[in-house]
């Protein structure tokens, strides 16, 4: 896991609707999910995830993604990105 990348907000977004977002936009290098997460809200994350590739690291609470962001709550979902300027 790369825990560096992920407190870089210059490499990472976190949230379902910025994850699905790079997702479907072809710009997600790599998923993480957190185990505890509704599965309706990460459901999709996963699916389109798995068809297009994407490798997927499962965490095992929403607290402990939201720190490995960097952030002082839960997460359910975060996607590595490219660099942004």
């Amino acid at each position: 896991m790369d825990i560096d990348a992920l407190r870089d907000n210059r490499r990472r977004v976190v949230g379902m609707r910025e994850t699905l977002k790079k997702i479907t936009h072809g710009t997600a290098l790599h998923v993480y999910i957190a185990k505890d997460a509704e599965a309706r809200v990460i459901e999709d994350i996963a699916t389109q995830s798995q068809n297009r590739s994407i490798p997927i690291d499962y965490v095992d609470s929403m607290d402990e993604l939201g720190r490995l962001c960097g952030i002082e709550v839960g997460a359910a979902c975060a996607a590595l990105i490219p660099e942004r300027a």
